[in-house]
């Protein structure tokens, strides 16, 4: 590029000589004039100095030399002097024309120069630098700066905060800057920065500076800004670490002192409390005042010396009393100074434990003999020393044949869990010969062949001089067994814990959620008798009323595994209940899986609602059902148990009896134990997403246990699984189970029912259902309201339906109240759950009628005609 400007100048200056020469022959020559146009030789003579500089005067003296030739071809002689003159005119202009250039240029340079450098040291400060005018104006800034706004400083540069940041901002860059002119001093702030190049955020300190010039006029501010987001952070992190010593200090049991030079700088709260000082008075101090004179010179040679491990001394307290102390000491820096962190430990109790312990040497030595435990000593030869409760522990007659035996006699060649007995127990005195001490189990083995379990405690000591390990040996035996037995009750502790939580749950649940669906159930039952198949409507309230009826099914389940539903249950002939199933439970399963029955012989009766076996049987069928991947089978057997003592005491909860067992087993997938712990526990299933609830064997477990029986499962994987339930025998003879006949339509009355309700929603859909069926009713919100409405009322109640969970008072203490108007009064109770108000356990006493929430409209009609047409279902008949 400066090679092509140069030929252009050397071109130009060609033509602008050639035609100063050519003007000049031209009035010579052509005009004939005398003339002599030398003037406008100082354009090119001009130019040239500027251009090439001191080589520029050679075209001066080139002009200058034409010029004198022309006057001597053109003029006389007596002109020359004023062309030697041109010439000397020509040579000085480009001289001093020259030295102009050179001066310019090197001031020029100069200037560039220290610009550069200037420019490379402001860009190389990893800090923010920038300059602004009087009005706020940037005149310059670093690369570092350029960041802050996102563009480059020739962007920048002629313009101010408000172009770059919002208006709040730039108010407060603008503020800070005025206040920096005012004072006429630097000024430091911090400010928490987000940079526009890529957004991250920083606090940075920033000093801005008055700028003047060399006259001292005030032309702007120059602001350096560091980023300290790092600093900050560490002086955060070090207040933290100081808080922190400071806590653990204040924390500590043992007094701690900080000393300069042996004298007390701070000291913690367990110092205040064991000398007394309080900290104003114990800062300034020597720390040899906290010991006694005699023991001052050694402390303090401790202090100067830094010796950092333990020694002993009397402490002296505020009061003059000592005490044995045991101190440790440590030089550290600590808020810039090198101190001494020194730790007292009051070791009274030690002092007087070693002291007592060496008091009874003599009467351990004595009592060794005599020892229940069995103690022995052994070095690296074997053993050397016994009492006797290690002979009779391993069965030696005495002590030289015990003497003989190697360690190895009196292990089995492995421990319980496979490890080589002598390589344990060559681990473990390498441990105690280390650190002196360990304890540890070891199953030992006695001379008859007999194996117990033991705890070994090994210590090293001295005798003789020499290290030798005594070992005493403790039979664990029994405390084995306690530990099993108390692992197992914990456990079974554990599992009923959860059981009965799960169950309080279910059951404080199923009282509002069943009243909510039996208003779904009623409405939806009215709704679809007031409409033919073909309504539109139809098939819709047909899928509400379903959904209601499985959401009724799953509250049931749930308070069958809490035992809070309400059953009935009646003598049956288990072997009858099951036949009477098996056309359903062989549709349940399907076709390609053979239900085998085994009925037992003579089975004893037993006392349980029918309903509740068919839940069992059809629970525990479809469990196996799934189990099984492809064709199977499913065996259902009863038989009479009568387990003992020994038996039951393998299964917590089973208790020794008379039983009827109920077995049913499949040969399907089979579990493994750790699902065997958990299928009992609801909502726990191993089938995929839609295909169960978790409550089969909830519910399965909840009537077991409701019926004061026992429920136990075998399975191993790929080999089936097996259920066995036990229901306790009962004395009276089988009755006749009722079925009912659910395509018989119901009956109709013109009775008057007193309705009583708390929830509005539900005693508005139990009115309407009633009153469809023929009915009076007479409607109460609560108790009292219709005990009001029984007195003012003339005529007859026949019926009394009542909630038995309501605010007020429960619905059997109402019913009794009203008997007093109405002898003749019947009383049919609903709930969501019993909550043993009118059953124990949820068990009914007979002549209490009950019906389960939530009920369909022909449901509630056939209870409502049965209680009318018994001759009990009278409040005091209950049980109180």
């Amino acid at each position: 590029m400066k090679e092509t400007g140069n030929r252009i100048k050397l071109l130009a200056m060609f033509f602008l000589l050639a035609f100063c020469c050519i003007l000049t022959y031209y009035f010579h020559s052509v005009l004939g004039s005398h003339i002599v146009f030398s003037h406008i030789f100082y354009i090119p003579i001009v130019l040239s100095a500027v251009w090439w500089r001191r080589k520029g005067v050679i075209v001066a003296v080139f002009l200058g030399v034409s010029v004198l030739l022309s006057h001597l071809f053109f003029k006389t002689n007596d002109q020359n002097i004023e062309s030697y003159f041109r010439v000397l005119m020509f040579v000085i202009v480009s001289l001093v024309v020259a030295r102009m250039r050179m001066h310019i240029d090197s001031a020029e340079e100069s200037l560039q120069k220290s610009d550069i450098h200037l420019r490379a040291l402001i860009g190389t400060i990893p800090d923010l630098v920038w300059l602004k005018n009087l009005q706020g104006i940037y005149i310059t800034c670093n690369s570092k700066f350029e960041r802050l706004f996102g563009v480059k400083e020739s962007d920048i540069v002629g313009k101010t905060d408000y172009d770059f940041v919002d208006k709040e901002l730039a108010d407060f860059f603008r503020e800070k800057d005025k206040a920096v002119m005012v004072a006429g001093k630097p000024i430091m702030n911090e400010e928490e920065i987000t940079y526009a190049d890529d957004g991250h955020v920083e606090l940075l300190e920033t000093i801005k500076t008055p700028m003047h010039n060399s006259d001292g006029r005030l032309i702007g501010v120059l602001g350096i800004a560091r980023d300290i987001t790092e600093r900050k952070k560490m002086e955060a992190a070090l207040q933290d670490s100081e808080n922190r010593y400071r806590s653990l200090s204040e924390a500590a049991f043992e007094a701690i002192f900080i000393s300069e030079k042996g004298i007390c700088l701070e000291q913690n709260r367990a110092a205040e409390m064991m000398f007394g000082y309080t900290s104003s008075e114990a800062v300034g101090r020597s720390g040899t005042e906290w010991i006694i004179p005699q023991d001052r010179e050694i402390v303090l040679n401790n202090m100067m010396s830094g010796y950092e491990e333990p020694y002993e001394a009397t402490a002296l307290r505020k009061d003059g009393s000592t005490f044995p102390a045991e101190i440790q000491g440590k030089m550290m820096h600590y808020k810039g100074r090198a101190v001494r962190v020194t730790a007292l430990r009051d070791i009274t109790e030690r002092k007087r434990s070693e002291d007592e312990l060496r008091e009874s040497e003599e009467k351990v030595r004595t009592l060794y003999d005599s020892s229940s435990d069995a103690i022995m000593l052994l070095d690296e030869n074997g053993f050397f020393d016994c009492n006797d409760s290690t002979l009779r522990l391993f069965g030696c007659a005495t002590r030289e044949e015990f003497y003989r035996r190697h360690p190895a006699d009196f292990s089995p060649p492995a421990q319980p869990d496979g490890t080589d007995s002598m390589i344990y127990a060559r681990n473990n005195i390498a441990f105690a010969l280390k650190e002196g001490h360990k304890r540890f189990e070891h199953l030992h083995r006695r001379l008859d062949g007999t194996d117990f379990p033991a705890e070994v405690l090994l210590d090293v000591m001295e005798l003789g001089g020499r290290k030798v390990l005594q070992a005493r040996v403790y039979d664990i035996t029994e405390r084995k067994k306690v530990d099993k037995e108390q692992d197992k009750l914990q456990a079974q502790l554990t599992q009923a814990q959860k059981m009965e939580s799960v169950g309080r749950l279910a059951g404080g649940v199923a009282h509002d959620f069943n009243n909510m669906l039996s208003v779904i159930l009623g409405h939806s039952d009215m709704a679809l008798d007031q409409m033919d198949s073909d309504h539109p409507f139809f098939e819709g309230f047909q899928e509400i009323r379903t959904a209601a009826e499985r959401s009724a099914d799953l509250t049931r389940q749930l308070l069958a595994f809490a035992r809070k539903q309400t059953i009935t249950p009646m003598v049956l002939d288990l072997n009858e209940i099951v036949t009477s199933m098996l056309n359903m439970l062989r549709r349940l399963i399907g076709e390609d899986i053979d239900l085998s029955w085994l009925p037992g012989s003579e089975v004893w009766p037993i006392k349980v609602d029918p309903s509740q076996i068919d839940q069992v049987l059809a629970n525990l069928c479809v469990n196996s059902r799934d189990s099984i991947e492809d064709v199977g089978k499913i065996t259902i057997r009863t038989k009479n148990a009568s387990p003992d003592e020994a038996y039951c005491a393998n299964y917590p909860g089973f208790y020794p009896g008379e039983y009827v067992l109920l077995t049913v087993s499949d040969n399907g997938c089979g579990m493994d134990k750790e699902t065997l712990d958990k299928i009992y526990e609801p909502f726990f299933t191993t089938k995929g997403i839609g295909k169960g609830t978790g409550l089969g064997l909830s519910t399965v477990y909840g009537i077991v246990k409701q019926n004061n029986g026992y429920i136990g499962a075998s399975s191993e994987p790929g080999k089936g699984s097996a259920f066995s339930i036990y229901l306790p025998r009962h004395a009276n003879k089988p009755e006749v189970v009722q079925k009912e006949d659910s395509t018989e339509p119901a009956q109709r009355g013109h009775e008057t029912i007193l309705l009583v309700e708390d929830e509005p929603s539900v005693m508005e859909m139990t009115t309407i259902m009633l009153e469809r069926q023929g009915y009076i009713v007479l409607p109460a919100s609560t108790p009292e309201e219709s005990i009001s409405l029984a007195r003012e009322l003339s005529g007859e109640i026949n019926l009394l339906v009542t909630d038995v969970v309501m605010p007020e008072m429960n619905g059997r203490d109402l019913a009794c109240k009203l008997l007093s108007f109405y002898p003749n009064l019947r009383c049919l109770f609903m709930s969501g759950y019993t909550a043993n108000v009118i059953a124990l356990q949820g068990v009914l006493d007979e002549g209490v009628f009950f019906i389960q929430k939530p009920f369909a409209l022909k449901n509630l009609a056939m209870k409502v005609r049965e209680v009318l047409d018994s001759e009990s279902g009278r409040p005091g008949e209950m049980h109180e």
